[in-house]
């Protein structure tokens, strides 16, 4: 009798896993199926949105793309940036408060944050383990925190475990964030390493390149010329 009670609760938990399999299956092969499609007219509303900056030119060019957004279709704004990038929130400021003197019109105020980097210029890889596990329970908590409808990045390394959440968050049913991902200008003949990974692993929903070679050599990309 016990050995066939094992055996019932054995089989029981085996059907339990393999049902929780299949069904965290199905929906990573539908989410994989939906990105890249199109939005849906549904979608059409104003979404929160992430905007994930880095430092320098990354900063620069996502000044230039937010500018060039329907300002009421993506609120509120949320602006990342890295523990050690002052200077990049600070451009994101002067961008919103530019917007808000033309339109005259306050909205929704923008929303400015920083979090920690998996590995700063010149750190040892054995060291940068830590850090990196450090970073990435800090960008699930800020994930948790403002479940962004629609994510923007370019590039720098502080984009990929925010992106990689937010993938996640869209199987197990979180949260559906859309993930735009634009190559910097600077990358002609390849994407950068964070670009790769986004494309490899099918996680950004739309791809844009500023290179026509770019878009030939990887066709999920779309080519929308200069953005600067």
């Amino acid at each position: 009798m016990l050995m066939e009670t094992k055996d019932k609760t054995f089989f029981f938990v085996a059907v339990i896993i393999i049902s929780l399999v299949v069904v965290v299956l199905t929906r990573l092969f539908y989410v994989l199926y939906r990105t890249g499609k199109p939005l849906r007219a549904k979608c059409l509303k104003s979404r929160s949105t992430l905007i994930v900056l880095g430092s320098g030119g990354h900063t620069a060019e996502m000044i230039n793309v937010v500018a060039l957004l329907q300002k009421d279709r993506f609120v509120p704004r949320f602006y990342i940036a890295a523990g050690s990038d002052k200077m990049s929130l600070e451009k994101a400021r002067v961008l919103e408060d530019s917007l808000v003197e033309m339109s005259q019109d306050k909205g929704v105020s923008p929303k400015y944050m920083q979090i920690y980097r998996s590995r700063e210029v010149g750190q040892s890889y054995i060291t940068s383990t830590g850090t990196t596990l450090l970073a990435i329970a800090h960008a699930l908590w800020l994930m948790m925190k403002i479940r962004p409808e629609v994510v923007l990045c370019n590039g720098p390394g502080t984009c990929i475990p925010l992106c990689i959440i937010a993938f996640l968050f869209k199987v197990v049913g979180i949260r559906w964030s859309t993930i735009f991902y634009v190559e910097s200008i600077a990358r002609v003949q390849r994407l950068s390493l964070s670009g790769l990974l986004l494309y490899k692993l099918r996680i950004a929903d739309q791809f844009f390149v500023q290179w026509p070679q770019l878009q030939r050599k990887y066709p999920r990309t779309q080519y929308v010329g200069c953005l600067m």
